[in-house]
């Protein structure tokens, strides 16, 4: 029987035919976005959004509306829309880039956090994979920029040189002056062969034996959140809350992949109670060997099977070494795709659907570089209070410090249980010397 990657790549081909540079395969990362999308009610994308403010007046939106068209005509992944063309997922790719900058006004009573949040819902999925959001805080004498997009055309490995690529060409003499045609082509050619060699990869590593890995591995899984209910959302509150914490890093460098998972099993444990098998989905992966670093979504989500049962460990220790030995065989079988994992899991008898009772990200500060416009420097924020796919998301950064933050669906769960799970992680990941840098 064809592996499920066999079987797109032979639907996609049937269906570009001749029209190979305007409609492009996607990736096993995008057809899960996709997916997650067509599964949701409302169709609501799964975004990526970075804010910045920068002093009042200093930026100018004609310039900045240019910088934006420049870095989409130069990235295919950038000016294309993900969706479905007669069932199968693709990459369609317009004649002339384009990258939408919009200023929300603010309705009474609305702060400029509240015009994000609103302009952010009313996404349209039929609309650029960039866009661009200028929305202006008087009482603070700033203004915020949102660069936001969509998760299908970009993972998070690309969001530094997307930051840094936007300042370039809001910096360059005439960034309104046209990309060369052939520099555009070369870069549609480069972005095809990553997709076409990480596809190859894919289908290559979706082997019978693969199968029956993920099979046994995640067998256990079942989705342990409650179902959500809006209802329990207080009145007038946001769809989501928001916890973070700084705290020391630890000797010798940051905690180990492995340590974080295990670290996460204390959270877990808080929000879903013992005795249980979490899904815990995280992005691991990179482009194919030898192709050119285009922009995209090539990261694969994992998935990692968090047992929250009392004896194994609350965190970094002796316990998580059992960790890392299953967290290195996984990764001997990272390349089979979300989809055809969840397939392999289903066929064996388990109940899990594929959904996910947590999301954690991990980065480095020192690939999260500011966003410069003209010499200035906008300094990074959040805008909480925006709905979370998973009931909770963790987002870990290291590099002098550790930097934790973690979201949650208030219609799944509480508040008072997300602060006990946070405060969890929190000791979990606390140096046992404070004093430690």
């Amino acid at each position: 029987m064809l592996s499920i990657t066999s079987q797109y790549l032979a639907r996609y081909r049937r269906l570009a035919g001749d029209r190979s540079d305007t409609l492009l395969p996607v990736t096993g990362a995008q057809r899960r976005f996709v997916l997650v999308r067509s599964l949701d009610p409302s169709g609501r994308p799964d975004l990526v959004p970075m804010f910045f403010a920068f002093p009042y007046g200093a930026i100018d939106p004609e310039r900045l509306r240019a910088a934006a068209r420049r870095l989409a005509a130069r990235h295919t992944a950038l000016r294309s829309r993900v969706g479905v063309v007669r069932g199968t997922p693709v990459l369609s790719v317009p004649a002339d880039p384009d990258a939408v900058v919009t200023r929300p006004d603010l309705r009474p009573g609305e702060s400029p956090a509240d015009a994000i949040r609103r302009a952010l819902a009313s996404w349209d999925a039929q609309g650029p994979a960039m866009r661009l959001l200028l929305v202006s805080d008087e009482e603070r004498e700033e203004d915020i920029l949102a660069v936001v997009l969509d998760h299908a055309a970009c993972d998070g490995r690309s969001l530094a040189r997307i930051v840094d690529e936007l300042g370039a060409a809001y910096d360059e003499d005439d960034p309104a002056a046209p990309t060369a045609p052939e520099e555009t082509h070369a870069e549609l050619a480069a972005y095809r062969d990553a997709v076409l060699g990480q596809l190859a990869a894919e289908e290559r590593a979706e082997t019978p034996e693969a199968a029956a890995y993920w099979a046994d591995r995640l067998r256990a899984l079942d989705t342990h959140a409650p179902a959500p209910r809006p209802a329990r959302v207080p009145e007038g509150a946001r769809p989501s809350g928001a916890a973070q914490a700084r705290l020391p890093a630890h000797e010798g460098g940051g905690v180990s992949f492995p340590g974080l998972l295990d670290a996460c099993r204390a959270a877990t444990r808080e929000l879903y109670g013992t005795d249980r098998t979490v899904p815990l989905g995280y992005p691991w992966g990179g482009r194919p060997t030898g192709a050119e670093p285009v922009i995209g979504c090539f990261l694969n989500t994992l998935v990692f099977p968090v047992d929250t049962g009392r004896g194994s460990g609350p965190g970094p220790g002796p316990g998580s070494e059992g960790t890392a030995d299953a967290w290195w065989d996984d990764l001997d079988r990272a390349d089979v795709p979300f989809d055809a994992v969840v397939t392999a899991v289903r066929s064996a008898g388990s109940r899990w659907t594929g959904g996910l009772d947590g999301l954690l990200t991990v980065d480095d500060d020192t690939r999260r570089p500011p966003l410069k416009l003209a010499g200035v420097e906008g300094r990074e924020i959040h805008v909480d209070g925006r709905p979370v796919r998973a009931p909770f998301a963790l987002s870990v950064t290291q590099g002098a410090e550790i930097r934790l933050r973690m979201v949650w669906d208030r219609a799944v769960l509480d508040d008072e249980t997300a602060h006990r799970a946070f405060d969890a992680l929190t000791h979990a990941l606390r140096p046992s010397d404070p004093t430690v840098r």
